[in-house]
């Protein structure tokens, strides 16, 4: 009997899963935490990565009785900088995603091209924001010369793994194509972009080199080793994801995704033109503020993630008038990297019921109005598919049942991204299209959300009108 592992490094934790080649059943998982971040500052050592994917993976080993695997894919944090020098070694702690100290670096880059951003959405498909590898190059040039000057390899988080067990740089065109350098229409990278922030380096020799989607990164202790993916991507090969479907993920942070046949270029900057792992493309809304969101209301009321859920459907469809605008760090989509918490609606007879669901419907409707540019931006969908930790809590099933006006379900995949992992190391280990894998394995399903009686049309409309006000006032 064979296995494949699938590897799931976010933001705030490894997970691993393994399952079996031929079923697909999941045989053992494990996970070791992250170094937490605070943005706007939001780094961490790679080396950490690789301490709990250790962990991760001798717990999951454990939990399935096995030692030997076939294949390994893994799949990580999308954006994050991770540079080194001559000898392969880390200069800094890695910039993620949510690193917004680059703000600057992004509006100063929008200039660069005559055009701005439709320029920059018709060369590399996404308008530049804090979370691109991009700006954050613009800021170690132009913040850290003398770490500027070692720089001999640029990486993102799932490439620096995936050379920690391959001894070679690599990435993947899904991966790629969120750096902001690497055109999803083209599959080239855009070096004339580079260009502009040293035009004295040859680029060529920094950048790692793109694998196809079938295309073994190398070996690991006798294993193919994929070529991994960003979190989406992975988590778009776990979902089975087909045309018509919006994938809405609620972790820390939030995205909103769909898979289509050909390359966006959204000029306004809130579609991202990614492409999938799979040889498609997959248009992108992300947040920066998602369950994070509840975790701090959660604290601020003194109860865990289970009793603010519990609190939050105690009150019904819009928190009698309590409303949140949930841009507790600055926000990524609409592109207000200095903006603040917005609450309004407060009155003395407030409870606390109340506010958490003000906070589980300002996450929702900020997901909500990503839909909307999805749509705008590649047609109609006929279902939301929830995945991620948020899509556990009843609350927030709840509210985005009542607040869309498409029919939701929860994916059966427990762990979306590192399920795709698994499916992208069973692909490459047979030669297989990654949608014949997910569908051998039955990965797709899910259980449908029902609206609560309470939740009609009307009152869905004004919730959604009350949170565009405070929104359209960050602008």
């Amino acid at each position: 009997m064979a296995f494949v592992v699938g590897v799931d490094s976010s933001t705030q934790s490894t997970k691993v899963e393994i399952r079996e080649l031929e079923s697909g059943r999941v045989v053992g998982r494990g996970s070791a935490p992250h170094p937490p971040t605070h943005p706007p500052r939001s780094e961490q050592p790679p080396a950490a990565w690789w301490a709990a994917f250790e962990a991760a993976l001798a717990a999951a080993q454990a939990d399935a009785g096995i030692t030997d695997f076939a294949a390994i894919s893994i799949a990580g944090q999308q954006h994050g900088m991770v540079v080194l020098d001559a000898a392969g070694e880390v200069i800094r702690d890695a910039k993620l995603w949510n690193d917004t100290e680059t703000a600057p670096d992004a509006g100063w880059l929008l200039k660069q091209l005559p055009g701005g951003a439709a320029d920059w959405a018709a060369a590399c498909g996404s308008v530049p924001v804090a979370a691109f590898t991009i700006a954050k190059l613009s800021w170690l040039h132009r913040s850290e010369p003398e770490n500027w000057a070692r720089v001999a390899n640029v990486l993102l988080p799932h490439d620096w793994l995936t050379s920690r067990l391959t001894g070679d740089f690599t990435t993947d065109r899904g991966d790629a194509s969120g750096t902001g350098y690497w055109s999803a229409a083209t599959g080239q990278y855009c070096w004339d972009l580079l260009s502009i922030i040293d035009s004295g380096r040859d680029w060529s020799r920094v950048v790692p080199r793109v694998l196809g989607p079938l295309e073994a990164a190398g070996t690991w202790r006798g294993a193919i080793v994929a070529p991994g993916t960003g979190d989406n991507m992975a988590a778009a090969l776990g979902l089975g994801l087909r045309p018509g479907d919006a994938a809405m993920s609620f972790g820390t942070s939030g995205t909103v995704f769909a898979a289509t046949g050909a390359p966006t270029a959204d000029a306004s900057g809130a579609v991202a033109g990614f492409a999938d792992a799979a040889g498609g493309y997959l248009p992108l809304v992300c947040t920066l503020n998602a369950t994070k969101v509840t975790d701090t209301v959660a604290r601020l009321l003194g109860v865990d993630a289970a009793g603010l859920d519990a609190l939050a459907l105690q009150s019904p469809l819009g928190a009698e008038g309590l409303t949140l605008l949930p841009y507790l760090d600055g926000e990524r989509t609409p592109n207000r990297p200095k903006a603040k918490g917005w609450l309004t609606g407060l009155t003395s007879d407030a409870s606390r019921a109340q506010l958490a669901r003000a906070a589980v419907e300002g996450v929702v409707c900020g997901l909500l109005d990503g839909l909307d540019a999805l749509r705008n931006e590649t047609g109609a969908m006929e279902r939301v598919i929830m995945i991620g930790g948020g899509a556990r809590s009843a609350a927030y099933r709840q509210a985005l049942a009542d607040l869309c006006d498409l029919p939701v379900c929860v994916a059966d995949a427990d762990q979306a991204v590192a399920a795709g992992a698994c499916v992208q190391a069973a692909a490459v280990l047979e030669h297989a299209e990654p949608a014949d894998v997910a569908a051998r394995w039955g990965l797709g399903g899910g259980a449908v959300v029902e609206r609560s009686v309470d939740g009609t049309s009307d009152l869905a409309d004004s919730v959604r009108a009350a949170y565009a006000v405070l929104r359209d006032r960050t602008a």
